[in-house]
C-alpha cells in the first residue's frame, strides 16, 4: 500500500470551514474529553448536562455564568481587535491587572456618589490598561519589536506590580494579609434588576456593540482589517500601519483594564495578588474562536464562562479533578491550531493498493 499526501495552499477558504471551525473545534474537544471522563468512571452525557445545561436552570446559575463571562468578553475583545490587524496581544493579563490596580485605587481614595464614582473607576482603569497596551503597540510600530514577547513580558511585570501594591502602598484591612481594604459600597457594582448579574455585564454588551461598529461599519475598521490582511498593500494605499498597531493595542488594553476593575468591584470587592483565574490567557482561545466578529467573541466568552461555572459543578457533583476543565481548554486550543492549518492548506490523500511494481529485467538477464 502506498500513501501519498499532497498539501496545496488554499487561494480561498471555504465558507463552511470559516464559520464551522468554532463548532468543529468545541465538539472535537468535548468528544476527546469524554474519553477521560469514561476512564474516571463518569457518564459523559450526564457530566456535560451538569456542565452546560444545569447552570441555565436557576437564576443563581445564570447570574454566575454572566458575571464570570464579563471579564472574558472584555479580555477576549482585547485580543480580538489586535488580531484583526495581524497582531497578537498575549499580554491581556497584564493590562487587566494594571486596570484593576488603577480602578481600585480610585474606588478607595475618591469620595463620590456611586453614579459618578463607578464610571470614573472604569475610565481610569481603561486608561491604565491602555498605557500598558500602548507599550507593545508602539514598540512594534516604531522599531518592529515582536509584540508577542513584549506584551507577555510586561504582563508578568504587571502581576509583580500588583503583588507589591497589595503588600505595600495599597495594603489594607485587618491583619497582615496581602490585600487592599474592601471597596466602599458606592464603589461596588450594583446588580441588574431581575437578571441578578452586576452592571458590568451591561458594560461588556456596550463594548461588544462598540467594537462591532468599529470593525464592521467604521472606516478605521476597514483599515484595521486591510492592514491585518496585507500590510504592504495597505502601505501602498496610504494607510498608516504604525498608527493602526498603536490604536488596536491601546483600545484592547483599555478593554482589558476595565475587565480588571469590574472583576474587583463586581465580584472580589478588594484587590488581591492572584485575583484573576487566568482570564487574560483564556482570552486567546476566545478571540480565536470568535475571530470572525465581536458577536462571535461574545458567544465564545459565554461558552468559556459556562465552562468555568459548569466545571466547578462537575467537580462537586462527580468528584472529578479540577484540571479536567483545563484539559478541555487545552484541547480546544489544540484543535483550533489544527483548524488553522486546514484553513491554510488543502490536503489531498491518495492510497494505492497492491505491491510495488516489479523492476524491469536487466539486459544481462535478457541475454542470459
Amino acid at each position: 500500500m502506498n500513501v501519498d499526501v499532497e498539501l496545496t495552499a488554499r487561494q480561498e477558504v471555504p465558507a463552511w470551514l470559516t464559520y464551522g471551525t468554532p463548532v468543529f473545534t468545541v465538539v472535537a474537544a468535548l468528544l476527546l474529553s469524554s474519553i477521560a471522563l469514561v476512564i474516571l468512571g463518569v457518564d459523559p452525557f450526564g457530566a456535560y448536562v451538569t456542565m452546560f445545561v444545569d447552570p441555565w436552570t436557576s437564576q443563581f446559575g445564570v447570574s454566575n455564568v454572566l458575571e464570570k463571562s464579563v471579564p472574558l468578553i472584555l479580555a477576549g475583545l482585547a485580543v480580538y481587535l489586535p488580531l484583526r490587524a495581524g497582531l497578537w496581544n498575549i499580554g491581556a493579563t497584564g493590562q487587566l491587572y494594571i486596570g484593576a490596580i488603577a480602578g481600585t485605587w480610585i474606588g478607595l481614595n475618591v469620595s463620590l456618589p456611586s453614579a459618578l464614582l463607578i464610571p470614573l473607576m472604569l475610565v481610569v482603569a481603561g486608561l491604565g490598561g491602555a498605557v500598558w497596551g500602548f507599550i507593545p503597540g508602539y514598540l512594534r510600530a516604531k522599531w518592529g519589536v515582536n509584540e508577542i514577547i513584549v506584551s507577555l513580558l510586561i504582563a508578568y511585570a504587571a502581576i509583580r506590580i500588583n503583588g507589591y501594591m497589595v503588600r505595600g502602598p495599597m495594603q489594607g484591612g485587618l491583619g497582615n494579609f496581602p490585600q487592599s481594604a474592601i471597596l466602599p459600597l458606592d464603589a461596588q457594582l450594583p446588580e441588574i434588576p431581575l437578571l441578578g448579574a452586576h452592571v458590568g455585564f451591561l458594560v461588556a454588551l456596550l463594548a461588544v456593540g462598540a467594537i462591532y461598529v468599529l470593525v464592521k461599519r467604521a472606516r478605521i475598521g476597514y483599515e484595521i482589517t486591510f492592514v491585518g490582511a496585507n500590510p504592504d498593500a495597505a502601505h501602498q494605499a496610504g494607510m498608516r500601519a504604525s498608527f493602526i498597531y498603536v490604536l488596536v493595542f491601546a483600545v484592547g488594553g483599555a478593554l482589558a483594564g476595565m475587565a480588571g476593575v469590574i472583576e474587583i468591584a463586581g465580584i472580589q470587592t478588594r484587590l488581591r495578588p492572584d485575583f484573576s483565574p487566568g482570564y487574560g490567557f483564556t482570552a486567546i482561545p476566545i478571540a480565536l474562536l470568535g475571530r470572525n466578529g465581536a458577536i462571535q467573541v461574545f458567544v465564545a466568552a459565554l461558552f468559556f464562562g459556562l465552562l468555568f461555572v459548569g466545571g466547578t459543578a462537575l467537580e462537586i457533583s462527580y468528584s472529578v479533578p479540577a484540571a479536567l476543565v483545563d484539559v478541555i481548554q487545552a484541547l480546544i486550543i489544540l484543535f483550533l491550531i489544527t483548524a488553522e492549518f486546514f484553513k491554510r492548506f488543502a490536503v489531498d490523500v491518495s492510497i494505492e493498493w497492491g505491491g510495488a511494481p516489479e523492476p524491469a529485467p536487466s539486459r544481462v538477464e535478457e541475454g542470459g
